[in-house]
């Protein structure tokens, strides 16, 4: 499927957005034949950007933050925040309709296109396999996957204790990503498809981006920045 043009436009799901968790669910099951599981996506990017979202303790307000890395030296080249309220209610399965606006809010302030998205968050991974990654990756059209810290659904063997060791994650018999140990003897993470990109590639991504520490460099470079813009905000 060919990119749509930069910065992404503005999709249904992403406007005024659905009003109940029918309608939630509802445009997840239409976007759904949309996402493109087969890739093989970018094996060598330029620049790889990293998306995450930040909560203040009461709830109803957000900083979404978006970082753009050089794939090759890991260095952050170009950077946006959006604050505001979130969009949608705290449902299980439906948190992208949280967090999409203020996502394509930040994506649309960046002067960069990066070749690939990493989200905090899962991709097929997800009860009705349509995760935060592939709903933005339908959205923009933009290669994505998922990295999550903790699992969704599925069950999983541990994958040996070595760095670069996986496991298959599975629900309901299905492979919908992989148990990813990326550093040695540490908690693994748990890597799934969003858009555009087969999971041999988005493991090896994963692994590219984790040279030092167990989450990926752009998850943890939007991590600073959506905690430093919710604190300003306050």
């Amino acid at each position: 499927m060919p990119s749509r043009s930069w910065p992404p436009a503005p999709a249904p799901a992403a406007g005024a957005g659905p009003g109940t968790v029918a309608e939630a669910v509802a445009v997840q099951e239409e976007l759904r034949p949309l996402v493109d599981l087969v890739g093989p996506g970018p094996t060598a990017p330029t620049t790889v950007a990293g998306l995450d979202v930040a909560y203040a303790r009461s709830g109803d307000l957000l900083a979404a933050a978006v970082t753009v890395l050089d794939a090759r030296t890991l260095a952050v080249v170009d950077s946006a925040v959006s604050v505001g309220r979130p969009a949608f209610g705290y449902v299980p399965g439906l948190f992208a309709f949280r967090e999409l606006p203020a996502l394509l809010a930040a994506l649309d302030r960046l002067t960069t296109r990066p070749d690939l998205l990493v989200c905090d968050g899962h991709g097929l991974a997800h009860p009705r396999r349509f995760g935060l990654a592939c709903h933005l990756g339908v959205v923009t059209g933009l290669p994505a996957i998922g990295v999550g810290k903790t699992p969704l659904v599925g069950e999983w063997a541990p994958p040996p204790a070595r760095r670069g060791a996986w496991s298959p994650l599975r629900d309901g018999g299905e492979v919908v990503g992989r148990v990813l140990r990326t550093r040695d003897g540490v908690k693994p993470v748990f890597v799934s498809v969003g858009h555009r990109m087969s999971l041999e590639n988005a493991t090896a991504q994963v692994l590219a981006l984790t040279p030092r520490y167990r989450l990926p460099e752009t998850t943890r470079t939007a991590d600073r920045l959506c905690r430093d813009a919710l604190a300003g905000a306050r």
